[in-house]
């Protein structure tokens, strides 16, 4: 048997779809990796809490008290190097890597977008902001989108994508929460296997 791709997941702040991921793997729905660090860029994140109770290491690097994109960078290199991580999973990671970043890990870095890319996507959207863009064009179907990152936000190529529907009298709250339970918490499992297992496949 050969052993599971090691999973970085990196967090801003409540850290559901980091619950999604965890969730996931406990019930065996991730056979082909294993969530073994989880980096927030904001200290008083809520995902280290689910991190600590699921029994993954947890560390906060704040490119704030760090003081420049570089040092911040080069903790969260170090972190992943300690830990021998092979798959980065960007889940509500409100920092924009830098192209050194991103060139290092091609096809390595997986994020979830909450629209169907390429609508409502790249620099300044992310979060309410989607859901807000979304019913203020008057558009009926929303989603979510699984993408590998490169340094274009929101521009690396698309894994996968599922709709949701915009509902009559939705407001941005609703719409985000149906799109997490419909699309961002069934899809990012799904693409985490999906190339942890193309990662452990590339091995033998």
């Amino acid at each position: 048997m050969l052993s599971p791709a090691r999973i970085a997941v990196l967090v801003s702040g409540g850290g559901t779809n980091l619950q999604a991921l965890l969730d996931a793997q406990a019930a065996g729905r991730l056979p082909s990796g294993e969530i073994v660090l989880v980096v927030a860029s904001n200290p008083g994140a809520y995902a280290l809490e689910r991190a600590k109770k699921a029994g993954v290491p947890g560390f906060a690097v704040s490119r704030r008290e760090l003081g420049s994109q570089e040092a911040f960078e080069e903790d969260i290199s170090a972190l992943l190097r300690q830990y021998q991580v092979d798959l980065i999973i960007l889940a509500g990671f409100l920092s924009i890597l830098s192209a050194d970043f991103t060139a290092k890990w091609p096809r390595r870095i997986l994020n979830i977008h909450p629209s169907l890319i390429p609508a409502f996507c790249g620099k300044g959207m992310y979060g309410l902001k989607v859901h807000e863009a979304a019913l203020a064009k008057g558009v009926k179907v929303t989603g979510a989108t699984v993408h590998f990152v490169n340094e274009i936000p929101d521009g690396g190529e698309i894994l996968l994508q599922k709709a949701v529907d915009i509902l009559p009298g939705d407001t941005a709250e609703v719409l985000q929460r149906r799109v997490m339970e419909q699309a961002e918490w069934i899809l990012l499992p799904q693409a985490a296997e999906l190339v942890s297992a193309e990662i452990v496949k590339g091995r033998t």
